[in-house]
Formats: C-alpha cells, structure tokens, sequence
C-alpha cells in the first residue's frame, strides 16, 4: 500500500502599501498567505485584495483555510471576538451567504468569476439578510493578471479610490471598478 502525502500549503508574502482614500485608510500591510495546493492563483489574489477593501482593525484570514468550510475565507472580529463582517471569496452557494447572514452583522461576496449564478441562486432561495449582503465582482482578467505575476515575495500598492480599485506591482499595473451590489437587488 502506498502512503498518500499531502501536500504542504505554498506561503506568499506581500508588502502592501494599501492607500483606501474614500475611508482614509493608509497602512504598511506585511501579509503571509497560505496557498493551499488545491487553490487557484486566482483564488489567491482574490483573498489578497478582499483583505485590502475590507482592511479595517480586527481583520483576519480564517485560521484553517480551505479545510474549514464553516468560516469566512476573511473576517473582522470586533474587540469582544465576535464575528462582525464575514467576507467570502469565489462564487459561494446562496446557502452559504444565508448562513454567513446569520452569523454576522455584514457580509461580503469577492466574486473573481462572474456572479451572476449567486444573484440567480439568490432570487430562488430566501437568503437572510439579503440586503445586507454586498457583491463585489472583481475583474477576471485584472485578477488573471496579477495571478501570473504572483511570486513567493510581492510588493504591491493598493489603492480604492472612487469606486475604482488600482493594483500595482513591480511587473503591472490593474485597474477596475469596485461597486459591491446588493445581493437583494429587488
């Protein structure tokens, strides 16, 4: 019998110049991430930038990952521990939003691939809280293109600004839009 080893996790790090400038928000992000062998670069660099629009005191990456389906790919925590914002990554079931509804006052969707099906999932199955739930869907092709530039070390600036989100590295720089959309668009 041969014995199956799992694959370690890849650790990125990212030094991240993060200018918000509609929540005059300006931080030094020192950041390692864990790229779990099963995620998608894509996947990857959207946790980065989920962490950077939503960066505020208590923020964090989930402790276990990929392997921990029950929590937020990112979260914010308030002073007492409490769950206060559940960020989700990808394109999760409306089931899933529902039960992040449930668990904390806000919710957000960092969609890297159109949303389209989570709006429709979401019109056919009640979703708590819908209204509270905002979409951001990130451009496929600017999130491509920070994948393949993606190293080990990243040095990055970040800057929201205007609903507009300007990624820059050493090789590129991206821009696209950053309007989160209600989930209950009705």
């Amino acid at each position: 019998m041969v014995a199956r080893v799992a694959l370690p996790a890849t650790v990125r790090t990212f030094h991240i110049a993060l200018s918000d400038v509609d929540r005059a928000v300006y931080e030094t992000l020192d950041l390692r991430v864990a790229q779990h062998p099963s995620e998608t670069a894509e996947r990857l660099i959207a946790r980065v930038l989920a962490y950077c629009v939503c960066f505020e005191e208590g923020v964090a990456f989930s402790g276990a990952g990929l392997c921990a389906p029950d929590e937020p790919a990112v979260s914010v925590r308030d002073a007492l521990g409490g769950l206060a914002h559940w960020i989700e990554v990808g394109l999760p079931s409306a089931e899933r939003v529902h039960k992040a509804a449930k668990a904390a006052a806000r919710v957000s969707v960092f969609a890297h691939r159109d949303p389209a099906p989570l709006f429709r999932e979401a019109e056919r199955r009640r979703v708590h809280g819908a209204d509270r739930v905002r979409v951001y869907a990130l451009d496929p092709v600017a999130v491509a293109t920070l994948a393949g530039v993606c190293d080990r070390k990243n040095d990055w600036t970040v800057i929201v600004q205007a609903g507009t989100l300007t990624v820059s590295t050493a090789e590129t720089t991206v821009t696209c839009a950053l309007e989160p959309v209600p989930l209950d668009r009705g």
